[in-house]
């Protein structure tokens, strides 16, 4: 997902997002604990993902205080 894309959501689309990717990460982690992983590059993506919407949530998070 573009970062773009993540600007367009509303809060409660960007921490649905966010709940989502973090139970993503969950499950490749307890995945690549008991067998392969068809694709290791997935825990990156959800690792980039976390952390694109964590800082669209802060970002926003600041612009309101000011």
């Amino acid at each position: 997902m573009k970062a773009s894309e993540l600007r367009e959501q509303s809060n409660d689309q960007l921490q649905f997002t966010l709940k989502e990717a973090v139970d993503g990460l969950f499950r490749l982690r307890l995945q690549a604990q008991s067998e392969r992983l068809n694709a290791p590059s997935e825990l990156k993506r959800h690792r980039k993902l976390i952390a694109q919407v964590k800082t669209e949530l802060r970002e926003r998070e600041l612009r309101e205080e000011v």
